[in-house]
């Protein structure tokens, strides 16, 4: 099942494009990666921004430790 998101979803979709960095916080698996990295980026894609005009990082992953280091 999956649980849409809508509130959130819309408040980042409203806020898309005004300049400012957006900041998703909340407890752990309260669902932030998904809403970002599924529903957002479907979004993105649904709106057309090319696959490869996307980004995403997982600080958590391993293979990315290196940009955890704010001296890099």
């Amino acid at each position: 099942m999956i649980i849409s998101r809508e509130k959130y979803l819309r408040q980042l979709i409203d806020s898309k494009g005004n300049g400012m960095v957006k900041i998703v916080t909340g407890i752990r698996r309260s669902g932030k990666s998904f809403l970002l990295m599924t529903l957002f980026h479907q979004h993105l894609l649904d709106h057309g921004v090319e696959e490869n005009h996307i980004i995403e990082i997982s600080l958590d992953n391993r293979k990315n430790k290196r940009l955890r280091n704010p001296d890099i």
